[in-house]
């Protein structure tokens, strides 16, 4: 590991230890991870540390005290599922304005602010608060995080009041036109660091497990569920063969949802997808994502892709060759995305191409794929970007699009 991502502050032992722990944590979730590669994820630990320990702090401190809360609490009729299915309606659709009784037509990205949104937003909750309790109880010791954390697991995993149903048959649905779509399946990317989180409070290597084994079980195989959902269901291989930033925010979910039930053969399956279709479908060789470019959000797509494959080659970590690393003939890779993206996150006003139709002054956020691909490839100039981006947006179309938010549980 370069020099470079050295922390400029000395850690007491304490915080040394929490840093080991999660390198053993990370050997023993992914078992082919080499050996070598320890003192590295040590390190990377205590940057994260560094950058981020108050703004844990401050977040955990906050949501300790707020109660789960799941999509069974909002019940609509707009739904054509039951009380447990997620329901979202297409985003970039509205009402015909020649026939108001017509079936609603496309305006593409352009939200319509008057859908119903109330289980997107309880997901987005909990994918907020619950990694960060998480991350906070890796921090501090303190059980009364994990122990909220856990309550939040239960609630929507486990419990059969509460629970939600582990499939996505009515997401994105669009009025007068289908009951749910395939696209919707992406709503549920905000559950990929909930799976991430969960994976630390089971029982395994790192300390005294927080989840008692029935529920541990029930959870794992709520995602195994999904999981296989994902895999078999028609809206599951309709995202899974998608030429955009969807079926890598399918790869992304299936990667992360294997490593959590420890399902070995799915998530090398989804690594040889990104080897051999995903990639080569979606770069060009300049390390631009074209289809991305086409849209009429050119630039937070492109991030938005970006971070998908930095996240999805840190979950697949362990298979060998390395995913971050891993290029084609051409040099195509993880590499040459960071390398096409790292400007314009520096400096929005080189952008080459249209502007976002919508939330483009927010942009850019502390993107994950500018810390992933600084520790992969040793590049100071992206971690010290990294560090300078806002990482808490409040714009709700930028937080929708940016679900890795505490990279503490990913290094």
């Amino acid at each position: 590991m370069s020099h470079a991502i050295q922390p400029t502050i000395q850690f007491n032992r304490r915080a040394f230890l929490k840093a080991a722990s999660a390198t053993v944590f990370a050997a023993a979730a992914n078992p082919a991870l080499p050996k070598s590669s320890q003192a590295a994820e040590s390190e990377a630990y205590r940057l994260v540390v560094t950058t981020d320990r108050k703004r844990i702090l401050q977040a955990a401190a906050e949501f300790v005290s707020q109660t789960p809360l799941t999509i069974t609490a909002f019940p609509t009729r707009r739904s054509a599922g039951g009380l447990h299915d997620f329901y979202s309606q297409a985003d970039y659709f509205w009402p015909n304005p020649k026939d108001p009784t017509a079936p609603y037509i496309n305006r593409d990205g352009q939200s319509n602010p008057d859908n119903f949104d109330d289980h997107r937003k309880a997901m987005v909750r909990l994918s907020i608060q619950m990694p960060a309790l998480t991350a906070a109880w890796l921090l501090t010791d303190d059980s009364r995080y994990a122990k909220r954390a856990c309550d939040h697991l239960r609630a929507w995993f486990v419990t059969p009041e509460t629970l939600m149903s582990p499939s996505l048959n009515f997401a994105q649905a669009v009025q007068g036109v289908s009951t749910g779509r395939s696209y919707g399946i992406i709503d549920t990317l905000h559950l990929v660091e909930v799976a991430r989180a969960a994976s630390f409070l089971t029982p395994g290597f790192l300390t005294k497990a927080m989840l008692s084994p029935e529920d541990s079980r029930a959870i794992k195989a709520w995602f195994q569920s999904y999981l296989d959902w994902l895999n078999s269901s028609n809206p599951g291989k309709t995202e899974r063969d998608a030429k955009n930033n969807h079926a890598i925010c399918w790869a992304l979910q299936a990667a992360e949802y294997a490593r959590l039930a420890g399902d070995e053969a799915a998530r090398k399956e989804v690594y040889r997808r990104y080897r051999e279709i995903m990639l080569p479908d979606q770069m060009a060789e300049d390390g631009s994502f074209p289809r991305e470019l086409a849209r009429t959000k050119p630039y937070s797509y492109s991030i938005f892709n970006f971070d998908g494959m930095a996240g999805l080659c840190q979950s697949l970590k362990g298979i060998i060759p390395d995913p971050p690393a891993f290029q084609l003939p051409d040099g195509r890779g993880l590499a040459k995305a960071a390398e096409f993206i790292y400007p314009y996150i520096k400096d929005k006003r080189a952008w080459k191409w249209a502007k976002d139709v919508e939330h483009f002054d927010p942009l850019p956020v502390r993107s994950p794929g500018l810390l992933f691909s600084g520790i992969a490839f040793h590049q100071q100039k992206y971690i010290d970007l990294w560090k300078t981006l806002n990482p808490d947006p409040t714009d709700k179309e930028v937080i929708r699009n940016f679900p890795i938010r505490q990279p503490l549980l990913w290094v």
